[in-house]
């Protein structure tokens, strides 16, 4: 079997945020289906994420996209978009041909493209109806430019209407929570063709208060809106969490 050595590329959903382990470390869903996938081969496999949270689709593609071709992957995974679609005048064209371009690097470099679709979090935002409406024409958008490429591998996450579900959310209603991130690896390992763990579509509920509607607009949506108003954003500075190859070790070995 040839040696497998995944690299993901993307914003916060790909970074992990919402599943924090005890320690502090972000895990999430690439993480997670990284491991799953030497488990489920039984072989050892390279793995790197490049991710950074915050990040509008254009620079994932100009910042992480060059650096981890160069890592020499089989299997690249490419997220992105989801902050665009809280700006206003935001291009669904102009984020469909990030894929596009991330696809015609891939197909240069002889490497597997996994494409994903993030979580649809519209149903507990503030402009919801907005954010559903920009979700579901980038979808149609994005699977348009490979829907001749039954070689693409497809974990589509945003018609997933159970994930836009409150259990699989984090108290800031734009990333999910460890069940959340696990059903989104269940996904991407189902869709390598590998079986992923048993529970993983469905953990247990997590024992999450909610939120009022004052805490989350003092803490989370606040905030949020601070960033945009000055230009920062909550990546700035922050550096990959594997930057190069980890080996992951099937866990029976």
């Amino acid at each position: 079997m040839a040696a497998v050595r995944f690299v993901a590329i993307g914003d916060s959903f790909t970074e992990g945020v919402g599943d924090e382990l005890p320690d502090g470390r972000t895990r999430g869903w690439a993480d997670l289906a990284a491991q799953g996938w030497a488990d489920a081969s039984g072989h050892p496999i390279q793995y790197a994420n490049l991710a950074i949270r915050g990040k509008l689709v254009w620079p994932i593609v100009e910042e992480q996209l060059e650096p981890a071709l160069a890592l020499k992957p089989t299997h690249l995974s490419f997220n992105g978009g989801g902050n665009d679609m809280l700006r206003p005048r935001t291009s669904i064209r102009r984020i469909a041909d990030a894929f596009s371009q991330v696809l015609r690097r891939c197909d240069e470099e002889g490497v597997r493209l996994i494409l994903l679709s993030g979580a649809n979090p519209s149903p507990q935002l503030p402009l919801s109806r907005v954010i559903q409406r920009r979700g579901d024409l980038l979808s149609v958008a994005v699977v348009g430019r490979v829907q001749d490429r039954p070689d693409v591998i497809r974990a589509l996450n945003w018609p997933d209407r159970e994930l836009s579900a409150p259990p699989y959310w984090s108290p800031d209603r734009l990333h999910m929570n460890s069940r959340g991130h696990h059903r989104v690896a269940a996904r991407v390992l189902t869709a390598l063709g590998l079986t992923p763990p048993e529970g993983w579509w469905s953990l247990p509920e997590l024992d999450l208060d909610p939120l009022g509607r004052r805490d989350y607009y003092r803490e989370h949506l606040g905030p949020w809106v601070r960033r945009r108003l000055t230009g920062t954003s909550s990546g700035d500075g922050r550096a990959p969490k594997y930057a190069d190859w980890v080996t992951l070790t099937p866990a029976s070995g």
